[in-house]
């Protein structure tokens, strides 16, 4: 949407799991634990890397036009959703280790029909 700069934070699976654990085990009862990977991905990196693997083409689209394009979605595509996770990081000692969203995308396994 837009310039495409509006980001959005990103956590492996894999990751999210181990931290599931992580929380469940952990003796703080009550405690919001917050698992970010990626703090801030481009959408337009993320649509430039689901484009490439359906091999189709990527454009941009004007903020205004979101809704009529997405539905009801149009408004979340267009929120800027940069995260941290820097906290539970700290207290919890979780730390990502995947593959990035872009780089988890380029592998090209979530576009094998």
């Amino acid at each position: 949407m837009g310039d495409g700069d509006n980001r959005w934070a990103a956590v492996h699976r894999l990751d999210a799991a181990r931290l599931f654990r992580m929380a469940l085990e952990s003796p703080r009862a009550g405690v919001r634990w917050h698992g970010v990977g990626d703090d801030g991905v481009p959408t337009r990196e993320i649509a430039k890397a689901i484009g490439l693997g359906l091999d189709l083409p990527v454009r941009s689209i004007d903020p205004g036009d979101a809704k009529a394009h997405f539905g009801f979605l149009g408004a979340f595509f267009s929120l800027d959703l940069p995260s941290t996770s820097a906290r539970t990081r700290q207290r919890l000692g979780w730390e990502p280790v995947e593959t990035g969203l872009i780089a988890d995308l380029d592998e090209g396994h979530y576009f094998v029909a």
